[in-house]
């Protein structure tokens, strides 16, 4: 049963309390691919001033948007936020590259807290994007700046999979004029294909391409555990 399936079933929304008795989805948190690297490279540490203007920002995001996280008070976010430095830093480039990032799930079993890219297109700084490194080498002229599995990496984030993307698309409405890479299996991606998705007539498209293709309307959405 997937994520939708299971929020239609139980009557909930993207909040898991203790009298629920869940979990976050392993495929939600995880992703489907274990495969592909999510080693993150080193991020600048914020300044006091940038970590306060970015929980500003965050915070005016977080009460514009409450369909997305039903129940859940920013004090809580905040004081998460506040003993996890380093994910600060991965939420600040998030913003950085437009990506707009917000609370779209959380677990009060653990705490744990899910932010994904909200930005109405895909984020305008991680576009024209490879899929992933082996693709842009694959390349042999007309190199773009890099690849989205790489990017996301050094970001400390990782890309959306399939059902993470449209569970995000039950929250609004998303890439009504751009598409955006998602994280693909190794069965297709091994086979020279990558997947990336959009939203058109009013329906979530899955399509395929060459992984080393790249376009200015295709950026990538990741997400972050805190």
């Amino acid at each position: 049963m997937n994520l939708i399936e299971r929020i239609n079933k139980h009557k909930i929304c993207r909040f898991f309390g203790k009298s629920d008795n869940l979990t976050l989805d392993s495929r939600i948190r995880d992703g489907y691919d274990k495969g592909m690297n999510t080693k993150t490279g080193p991020i600048q540490e914020l300044s006091p001033e940038q970590g306060a203007e970015l929980l500003k920002t965050l915070k005016t995001r977080f009460e514009k948007n409450k369909n997305r996280h039903e129940g859940l008070e920013w004090k809580d976010v905040q004081a998460r936020l506040e003993t996890k430095p380093e994910k600060l830093n991965s939420l600040y480039v998030m913003e950085q590259t437009g990506g707009e990032p917000d609370v779209v799930v959380y677990d009060a079993n653990t705490g744990e807290m899910l932010f994904y890219d909200c930005s109405a297109e895909s984020p305008e700084g991680r576009r024209n994007l490879c899929y992933d490194r082996e693709a842009l080498d694959s390349r042999k002229e007309a190199k773009p700046g890099g690849s989205a599995v790489e990017m996301a990496a050094g970001m400390g984030i990782e890309l959306l999979n399939e059902e993470q993307y449209r569970f995000l698309q039950t929250l609004g409405k998303f890439d009504l004029k751009t598409s955006s890479w998602v994280k693909t299996p190794l069965e297709i991606r091994k086979l020279g294909g990558a997947l990336f998705v959009d939203r058109r007539y009013e329906h979530v498209f899955l399509y395929h391409n060459g992984a080393s293709s790249y376009y200015a309307v295709r950026g990538f959405r990741g997400w972050l555990r805190v």
